[in-house]
């Protein structure tokens, strides 16, 4: 079930999630098979915690990788991953439904390959879920600040 703070955001945006079955869609590649889209329409978000503690979210396309020396650029910090139980407490979510609508108090990153599609995926809340929108409505919604930190696996 979509959380509230997220339903909120979404209809003040005039928005609607899409939901499926439970535990569906925790992977771009699932959520990609789900929605019959480009893994790449797919945007995941992650949150990171820089080494003096710091949380923020950085919001890729589902095919590519965060470059740890392009995100190190951007934020002044070295980060690591947040693991699942750091992500529930500092996010309300899970990884797999982690989504950058009601997000407060950390930094959102916006990578500039979810603007090479119409139409991009966030996840609303839950493993079984998405948004259909633009790169312009999420940036809008999330006051996400647009970088480069990714690359496609084979570009590694």
């Amino acid at each position: 079930m979509i959380p509230e703070k997220v339903r909120a955001t979404l209809s003040k945006y005039g928005l609607e999630a899409v939901e499926f079955e439970p535990g569906s869609t925790p992977t771009a590649e699932l959520a990609a098979r789900k929605f019959g889209v480009e893994v790449g329409q797919i945007a995941k978000s992650l949150l990171f915690i820089a080494k003096d503690g710091t949380p923020f979210i950085v919001i890729c396309a589902g095919d590519r990788k965060i470059v740890s020396s392009k995100l190190k650029k951007i934020t002044g910090k070295k980060s690591r991953m947040a693991n699942a139980e750091e992500t529930k407490k500092l996010t309300g979510f899970y990884p797999g439904g982690v989504c950058p609508f009601g997000i407060e108090n950390i930094k959102i990153y916006i990578d500039k390959s979810l603007a090479n599609y119409k139409t991009i995926y966030p996840a609303a809340g839950t493993d079984a879920s998405g948004v259909p929108m633009t790169f312009e409505q999420l940036v809008e919604i999330t006051g996400a600040t647009i970088c480069d930190v990714s690359v496609l696996p084979e570009e590694t």
